[in-house]
């Protein structure tokens, strides 16, 4: 059994897509404390050619908050703003329409931070063919007294895991040693360096799902899904 856990980041890169299709469970990390700065409200986009940043706006959000507790804003001009950006940006790709519409409904549809990013994992997934076992870490049983390390093996156990898959860029978080005592492989994925069509234009990497979306066919996606490198810890 091959088990993810990521916090549930705003449209995130493909990596994150790779590490959800490589594993059996992935579990939402929803209930942890909301990051100001980081990626939970915000990714990048190709807008005029370049790498633009786009933020969806939220109430009351505070590091003393989990992210779960965070609401994105009620001002719908806000939120359709986030969307006219978008659409400035791709109207001319070709896979715009079926993009935007998921896009829509996800922006304009979802109350808090974390369930926008938790709906966007599982339409995005059923759009891909992605048939990855989805759950949210507050609605699983666990023990609310670790944290850190010790709270992702407990997790893990719990749902009978042999192998736990991070992305690389938690590579010093963890210690490939304590996991092979809990009788739990320790990998890290490393996504690949993919390349894509966008507008004839040089290419920009690492830019939200929404950017690889508008511009590759479904089949596309599913081969970039498996470019990537694993790395064993411990």
């Amino acid at each position: 059994m091959k088990v993810g856990i990521m916090q549930p980041y705003f449209f995130p890169y493909l990596g994150y897509w790779q590490l959800i299709n490589a594993v059996d469970v992935y579990i939402v990390y929803d209930d942890v404390n909301y990051i100001k700065g980081g990626w939970i409200s915000r990714n990048n986009i190709l807008l005029a050619g370049e790498k633009h940043l786009i933020t969806i706006p939220l109430e009351g959000a505070s590091s003393f908050k989990k992210i779960n507790e965070i609401r994105v804003t009620e001002n719908v001009k806000a939120r359709q703003k986030v969307l006219k950006t978008i659409e400035m940006a791709y109207r001319k790709a070709p896979y715009f329409e079926a993009g935007m519409q998921m896009f829509e409904k996800l922006i304009m549809e979802s109350d808090t931070i974390a369930m926008l990013n938790y709906n966007a994992i599982t339409l995005i997934n059923k759009y891909l063919g992605i048939p990855t076992q989805i759950y949210l870490s507050s609605q699983i049983e666990k023990n609310a007294a670790l944290s850190g390390q010790d709270k992702v093996i407990d997790i893990n156990k719990r749902f009978g895991a042999d192998t736990y898959y991070n992305a690389i860029g938690g590579r010093k978080l963890y210690d490939g040693d304590t996991f092979k005592h809990n009788g739990i492989q320790l990998c890290f994925l490393e996504m690949g360096a993919v390349e894509y069509m966008q507008f004839n234009r040089e290419f920009v990497p690492n830019l939200s799902i929404i950017d690889v979306i508008m511009f590759n066919s479904v089949d596309d996606i599913k081969r970039m899904l498996q470019q990537y490198t694993l790395h064993w810890g411990g």
